[in-house]
């Protein structure tokens, strides 16, 4: 299931506090206090967004990991004006928590945040969404995942909420991660620093590093590939940036087919897999298959510790090739141009398919590429993916490591005893206990990736437990699911099943023998078959016909949109829609009758993009000017447009106009000079 979804959506941030009741601002205000604190909180997000943007256009040429970082999670435009929205209305409310020895009697808590909902741009985006009702909406699904669940329409779509399965752990109760403030205990001590567990438990050199005897490098791509689909969150508006500043201060904190069938029972393992994921029985409409913050933030990144320091390129005898030689992954990072210049794609391949993955164990958790040469530049500095994937379990408030042994019905770990029967590596869980002095306070991504392996599995008992719920989840939650039988006929599916990951490296590359499981790692050539004795679905079983008829025949091509044919309760049905920018005007399908089709087909109008007040399309510094299909954010020189597209921003030079003005007054300059050489030397 397509999903690529967010935890900073206003649902959020809103639904939870106004459940709280009316003492969470602690008293009433006036609405033009409230009007006023947002619009100070407006200025300061728009501000923030302003500078990163500003920044970023000034470094384009020098540009720093932690911009890399943020350039690879930068949010489409429907993601970031949702982002913008909620950080506004959190601002928002803290401001008027500071405030409250100010606070003027005349509105309630709920009050104030509907109205700090619906003036921050927040409210539009908790609406639901409007979900289709024609032939084909119960056919496929949208690519939001929005309308799946008929009654809950936005479960398990993007740009949603992440889910929680306890209760937040922040300092202040909203926001504040866990060892934020030097002056919070936990159990009597403080959280050690993300950096410091990386440097005393978790980075091991890259020659120390041991490989798994049975799984291919390709078990860890496949993971890395379907984590990224599930669970992209946008990077913060903050202005800050952190790589030059070490304070506490925001954010500066230091699908399918193939994966259920073949992944997922390897990483859990037989007898886990029975238990929380089980046999397919059907779509349920009563289970939500939102993607959770303890599986995006911490129990589906386990796969970070089976990553290979060395990306093995191979030649077409599976063969360390003479002359590509394996890649330090610091080498590889950002760096594109090595699939045009040296080899392509195919000799990567063929090394995830026959070479082993890293093996996660408790003294070797994650190597010193991406503890130490995360996206390596030409500039000073680099990035910590364990510290990252430790602060992001903060940043989300997420419990600490016992809180979800408890939620899994797993016995909690109170004593050095209890740990060392969970992680059977005494020197680990020794120097685990010596940073987080208690067991509670352990992160729970570090406590998860820690635990010895179940039987037959590439995790412990904990993350087996958080990713298989989750799995089982995103299935049974999904009304599309492809062993439902009102999705595929019969024929279709037995298609379907035929499918595997070889036949995907088959089709889209210019390898010729594949093992039969792309997941075990390969000896070529025993353990190789051709691509010819691959089977491959036969798209024969997805033919449809349309039997035309002088009553019902297939209309003109709509202008700027398009008709697909689709059969209801055995009636011929067309479904209509328009191309992006456009929106249509009558009826969105029509059907076949004894008297021909029962409504003319519509139109497709151009939507003045620029008309919209609620969610402008351009920022405030732009201008926006309608176009066919679309709009353009206009900027007034000297100012350019920034990498969103939408946001003006200088570009740090004179404006057009000044240049010419100079040129004018240097050539007066020149001509007065002239003139007064020629009357003196006259003189």
């Amino acid at each position: 299931m397509v999903a690529v979804v967010l935890v900073l959506l206003c649902a959020g941030v809103l639904l939870p506090l106004i459940s709280r009741g009316r003492g969470l601002l602690w008293g009433r205000t006036g609405n033009a206090r409230v009007l006023s604190v947002l619009e100070a909180s407006v200025h300061t997000v728009d501000r923030a967004v302003y500078t990163s943007l500003e920044r970023s256009l000034r470094k384009r040429d020098i540009t720093a990991p932690s911009q890399l970082l943020s350039f690879s999670k930068l949010p489409e435009p429907a993601t970031r004006a949702i982002s913008r929205a909620a950080e506004i209305m959190e601002a928002s409310i803290r401001a008027l928590a500071l405030m409250q020895p100010l606070l003027l009697p005349d509105i309630s808590s709920e009050d104030v945040l509907n109205m700090i909902a619906n003036l921050s741009g927040c409210l539009p985006h908790m609406q639901p969404p409007r979900c289709p009702n024609t032939c084909l909406a119960n056919k496929y699904r949208l690519i939001t995942g929005a309308c799946n669940n008929r009654d809950h329409p936005t479960w398990g779509a993007s740009n949603t909420a992440l889910a929680r399965w306890l209760p937040p752990a922040y300092e202040d109760g909203f926001s504040q991660p866990r060892g934020w403030n030097p002056d919070f205990l936990y159990h009597g001590f403080l959280l050690p620093p993300v950096r410091e567990v990386t440097r005393q438990v978790i980075q091991v050199p890259n020659e120390a590093v041991t490989e798994d005897t049975q799984y291919s490098d390709f078990l860890t791509a496949w993971g890395q590939y379907i984590d990224h689909d599930m669970a992209l969150t946008p990077q913060s508006t903050a202005a800050a940036d952190c790589q030059l500043s070490c304070k506490n201060q925001s954010p500066c904190f230091p699908i399918q087919i193939i994966t259920l069938r073949d992944y997922v029972p390897r990483i859990l393992g037989p007898d886990a897999f029975r238990r929380y994921v089980g046999p397919y029985e059907g779509y349920d409409p009563a289970v939500n298959p939102t993607v959770s913050n303890i599986f995006s933030t911490a129990a589906f990144r386990f796969g970070h510790a089976t990553i290979h320091p060395l990306a093995r390129r191979l030649d077409v005898a599976f063969k360390d090739h003479p002359d590509l030689p394996p890649l330090r992954l610091g080498d590889a990072f950002f760096n594109p141009w090595r699939l045009i210049g040296e080899g392509g794609v195919d000799p990567l391949l063929r090394g995830l398919l026959a070479r082993p993955a890293k093996l996660q164990v408790p003294e070797q958790l994650m190597n010193e590429e991406l503890t130490e040469r995360l996206f390596v530049l030409s500039t000073p500095g680099s990035l910590d993916l364990a510290s990252l994937n430790l602060q992001r379990g903060r940043d989300h408030g997420l419990p600490g490591y016992n809180a979800w042994r408890e939620l899994c019905g797993l016995p909690q770990l109170q004593t050095p005893a209890d740990l060392h029967g969970a992680v059977a590596n005494r020197s680990v869980a020794d120097r685990i206990l010596a940073l987080y002095k208690h067991a509670d306070n352990i992160d729970v991504w570090l406590g998860g990736l820690a635990e010895d392996f179940l039987p037959g599995a590439r995790t412990g008992p904990l993350f087996a437990c958080i990713i298989g719920r989750q799995m089982k989840a995103l299935r049974d939650g999904d009304r599309f699911w492809w062993e439902n039988s009102r999705v595929f006929t019969e024929a279709q599916r037995q298609e379907l099943e035929k499918h595997s990951l070889s036949r995907v490296v088959c089709d889209n590359s210019g390898l010729t023998h594949v093992p039969r499981d792309a997941f075990r790692v390969g000896r070529f050539p025993q353990d190789f078959e051709s691509c010819e004795r691959i089977p491959g679905l036969d798209l024969e079983a997805w033919r449809e016909t349309f039997l035309q008829d002088d009553r019902c025949s297939l209309p003109d091509k709509v202008e700027d949109g398009d008709f697909m044919h689709c059969e209801d309760a055995g009636k011929h049905v067309l479904v209509y829609s328009c191309h992006h920018g456009y929106q249509l005007h009558g009826q969105e399908q029509v059907t076949c009758t004894p008297d021909g089709w029962d409504a003319p087909p519509p139109i497709c109008k151009d939507v003045d993009e620029c008309a919209d007040l609620v969610l402008p399309p351009c920022h405030a510094s732009a201008r926006c000017r309608n176009t066919r299909g679309g709009f353009q954010c206009l900027c007034t020189d000297p100012y350019v447009l920034a990498e969103d597209a939408r946001t003006c921003v200088d570009s740090g030079r004179l404006p057009r106009a000044s240049w010419v003005s100079l040129a004018l007054g240097a050539l007066l300059i020149g001509i007065l000079v002239g003139v007064t050489w020629t009357v003196i030397c006259r003189w």
